[in-house]
């Protein structure tokens, strides 16, 4: 697979809630904590303002606009931010399983919306990369993104059978389109932008595919096609790690979604990513990860099950900066929208 599919893959964002909300006239709806999960909505038809706690300037949506909220902070989305606000868990029911809410009469306004948790170890990789607001303004290029929207729209509406599997998968594809989107932004730092750089993606490419293989630094440049120093230098700004550094972390995440999820016993995940001895990769994992591979595996349930939000494991993660992981799989009970 590619980087991103990789990362996502590890990460195994689960979509489970997908609804949407119409409205008419004056309206201001404020919508509680989202338990860490990642918030993703489209604007069908309409405008409106979308204001994020914790964040000074409110965003303007219109027609085709997208959105991600990745920090799960309360929100509001209002016609008119100086109106007071409804709280919506007195308009959507904790009990629905999708549709189309209708608020103040309908009419005017149309949104659709998908919530995600990450049910991987390494949410921060993804997390702490997006600011808390992702704003995708609607251009006549982002034809990818409108197509899903506009089917999860029919699909909401009409209910069919087997609607349940189609808006789950559309519901991914709108959050990796939004993704894509993001990642072509300028001036950005950091792992998801790098796979937009031809000559770096290259690079980060040859380690995803091969991550056991003994790669140098002068191999991985001349897949880059640089020299040794100018890869190195660029690679590092780029990312904001050297190269083998994040083929280092890159291994360890996938040895410790293995050694949470596979069974296999430390020396075969070792061989497999490339260690020659157990004991030399339980030293990288440690100091990656923090702790050794077997106490990795009998970890407690993660820091978010335990009801700390996103925001305190961001400080654990600014804290431990050189660990990738952050806890256990997410889990959440479902809120209101």
């Amino acid at each position: 697979m590619d980087p991103l599919s990789d990362v996502l893959s590890l990460l195994k964002p689960r979509n489970y809630l997908s609804a949407g909300l119409e409205a008419g006239g004056d309206w201001a709806i404020q919508f509680p904590d989202q338990q860490a999960a990642i918030k993703c909505g489209a604007v069908v038809s309409g405008q409106c303002w979308l204001s994020v706690e914790g964040v000074p300037d409110a965003v303007r949506l219109d027609v085709g606009d997208c959105f991600l909220l990745p920090r799960g902070r309360p929100f509001r989305l209002a016609s008119d931010l100086g109106l007071t606000t409804v709280d919506a868990r007195t308009i959507f029911s904790p009990a629905r399983t999708g549709g189309i809410t209708v608020h103040n009469g309908g009419g005017d306004f149309l949104l659709v919306s998908s919530r995600f948790t990450l049910s991987g170890d390494h949410a921060g990789i993804l997390l702490r990369m997006l600011p808390p607001i992702v704003h995708i303004r609607a251009e006549s290029d982002h034809s990818a993104l409108r197509w899903p929207v506009e089917r999860m729209m029919q699909e909401l509406r009409q209910r069919r059978p087997g609607g349940f599997l189609i808006v789950e998968h559309l519901a991914h594809m709108i959050l990796i389109e939004a993704l894509r989107l993001h990642m072509t932004a300028q001036g950005n730092v950091g792992w998801l932008f790098a796979l937009t750089d031809r000559q770096i993606g290259a690079a980060i490419g040859a380690m995803h595919e091969d991550p056991a293989h003994g790669w140098t630094l002068q191999q991985l440049a001349e897949r880059a096609g640089m020299s040794r120093s100018t890869f190195a230098l660029r690679f590092k700004q780029t990312v904001g790690a050297s190269p083998l550094d994040y083929l280092t972390r890159w291994r360890m995440m996938l040895a410790g979604d293995r050694l949470m999820h596979s069974g296999d016993p430390v020396s075969v995940i070792a061989l497999a990513l490339g260690y020659e001895s157990e004991s030399a990769f339980s030293t990288a994992f440690k100091r990656v990860m923090g702790c050794s591979p077997r106490q990795y595996s009998r970890r407690e349930p993660d820091l978010t099950a335990q009801g700390l939000s996103l925001e305190a494991v961001g400080e654990a993660l600014r804290v431990f900066p050189q660990r990738a992981a952050i806890g256990r799989p997410f889990r959440y009970q479902r809120q209101d929208q």
